[in-house]
């Protein structure tokens, strides 16, 4: 066959041993939007059907074992995940993996990766299609209830994370795919040459390792890299298990097969170490805190010359983020976004509004409207879909949020104008507390602090430029920030000078409430590599794409034609 291919001069492809053999991905037609969150009225449906999931999941422990491939394990003492509002209630019980299991879970990932990674993108697409309807459909108030319970969020918080959030991030990243899919590179003669490119996994494993504050969050650090072909090692938080331990039974109902993605529940030091000195480590998806990601990329770093791959770092760190007040600012507005921003789920989102910039001409009509709408908020057990918002966390939480409440108190720059009460005997519950201080380099208006509290700082009308200029030098942090003005020529002012200050900018609107599709998420400097979860370009960080160049027609010359003449 060879030396006939030889012999042929004709410029036809020689279909029996010169067709193409790539196969591009053809999946389907199909258009995408958002999850509709449904809004638990007095007498619906969804709210009867909450409920009563509500009481089963309270009425009992559930048992998660560590899950590597078929295999279920249960290393050593048994932990739990307890209720934060009321946390004499234990709502699930788990173990942890021991440095020895852990490395079985990366073993069992590399193997399962390279079978995954051929599985076509058609039936990958399949299966997250089939899991977003099931989250839609007959898991929506499980993952709810899992999600209230264990993460004490309100009924709208949960329904807007654990239900459409992730319902959404499933579909967007199938539609992201496929969009992505479209590109092609230039054939110029197609019936010569075929040029193409193709989306392969990372030879070894992904560590996703996912915050308690987000289920939809753990569903995409450990989904996302899997459909793009490649295998996880999942760390959930030791207070999001039970929701995370949902997501990962319908992706296996689903039909994600065995070792692809792995429920690795650890330790973080022994987690993290075992992780970082494996060869197999091809990438690190990450949201937490900026001391654990600083030390998971130093210890990359120690370990690259043992690494297959260069492994990837993707991480969201948490903000300091802002409202800026200009003085022709809708007073109504300001204070109905920043209650809203500042306290919803414990102001536990990494986009809360933790610090305000308000102009001495608003200051008694922001104050007053603060204070008032904050008196409205009802703090307390979630089963009860009258409140506002239910407990923080956990203890480590609780010590760490009410420690700048109790310096704050002491310290004689900062006023608190509104709640400063805390209480531990029953639920770790914090409540609402506004502070405003003189100082704009105090660390309530500099350091996260990841709870109900709100630091407000007065700058005089004249200073505006300088108030300005704050936002950005006060702080290591860039997730988001909203500015409030009615003058126009100032929102293009602020829109420029603000720009390296936020990877998601607002204008009159709350630095909170990203939509999958809408408003991609992420911010820069040290809140992290910015790499807009929700958006086209996060599920090509999970992908290392292959170049191929098909010629139909034989080289016939080795010396080209100026060397005939």
């Amino acid at each position: 066959m060879l030396n006939l291919c030889w012999k042929v001069k004709s410029a036809r492809p020689l279909e029996r041993c010169f067709a193409s053999v790539v196969e591009l991905p053809k999946l389907p037609e199909f258009g995408v939007k958002n999850e509709p969150v449904l809004e638990y009225r007095a007498g619906s449906k969804e709210r009867a059907a909450l409920q009563e999931e509500l009481k089963r999941t309270s009425a009992v422990t559930e048992e998660i074992p560590i899950v590597i491939g078929d295999e279920h394990i249960k290393d050593g003492e048994p932990r739990y995940q307890v209720m934060p509002h009321d946390h004499g209630k234990k709502l699930a019980k788990f173990y942890y993996a021991s440095e020895k299991t852990i490395q079985k879970a990366i073993d069992v990932s590399v193997k399962a990766q390279a079978r995954w990674d051929r599985t076509p993108y058609e039936e990958r697409v399949r299966m997250w299609q089939c899991a977003a309807e099931m989250m839609a459909g007959e898991h929506r108030q499980r993952l709810n209830a899992a999600t209230m319970l264990g993460q004490s969020k309100s009924v709208v918080q949960a329904e807007i994370d654990s239900a459409a959030e992730l319902i959404d991030f499933f579909r967007f990243n199938v539609f992201f795919l496929k969009e992505n899919a479209k590109y092609q590179p230039i054939s110029e003669n197609p019936k010569v040459t075929r040029n193409s490119i193709r989306f392969r996994g990372i030879d070894g494993f992904i560590a996703a390792i996912s915050p308690f504050n987000f289920t939809a969050i753990g569903g995409n650090l450990a989904y996302t890299p899997a459909l793009m072909g490649n295998s996880v090692l999942w760390k959930p938080s030791d207070t999001a298990l039970l929701s995370n331990w949902r997501i990962f039974n319908i992706m296996r109902e689903a039909g994600l097969p065995p070792g692809v993605v792995n429920l690795v529940p650890a330790d973080g030091p022994v987690f993290g170490k075992t992780i970082t000195s494996s060869p197999h480590l091809a990438g690190v998806n990450f949201t937490g805190s900026v001391p654990t990601f600083n030390w998971i990329w130093g210890a990359v770093a120690k370990n690259l010359d043992r690494y297959v791959n260069y492994p990837r770092l993707i991480g969201e760190c948490g903000g300091k983020n802002y409202h800026f007040v200009h003085p022709t600012a809708c007073v109504k507005s300001v204070v109905t976004s920043t209650i809203r921003s500042a306290f919803e789920y414990c102001g536990q989102k990494c986009s809360a509004c933790s610090r305000m910039y308000v102009p001495r001409s608003l200051y008694e009509q922001i104050k007053a409207g603060l204070l008032e709408e904050r008196a409205k908020l009802k703090v307390g057990d979630v089963n009860d879909f009258s409140v506002f918002m239910g407990a923080v966390i956990d203890d480590k939480a609780f010590a760490r949020i009410t420690g700048y409440i109790k310096d704050a108190k002491k310290n004689p720059k900062n006023k608190i104008l509104g709640g400063g009460e805390f209480d531990c005997s029953k639920g770790y519950f914090v409540q609402p507390t506004i502070i405003e201080t003189t100082d704009p380099h105090d660390k309530l208006m500099v350091e996260e602090i990841f709870g109900p509290v709100l630091s407000m700082y007065v700058y005089e009308d004249k200073d505006l430029m300088q108030a300005l200029s704050l936002v950005g030098s006060s702080t290591k942090f860039a997730l988001t920030g909203a500015v409030f003005a009615a003058d126009q020529a100032f929102q293009r002012l602020a829109l420029e000078e603000l720009k390296p200050t936020a990877g998601n900018f607002y204008i009159n609107d709350k630095s909170t409430g990203s939509v999958v599709g809408q408003q991609p998420f992420g911010g820069g400097r040290m809140s992290g590599t910015n790499d807009k979860a929700g958006g086209p370009i996060y599920v090509m960080r999970w992908t290392t794409p292959q170049s191929i160049k098909e010629t139909f027609v034989p080289l016939s010359d080795v010396d080209y034609p100026y060397m005939r003449e």
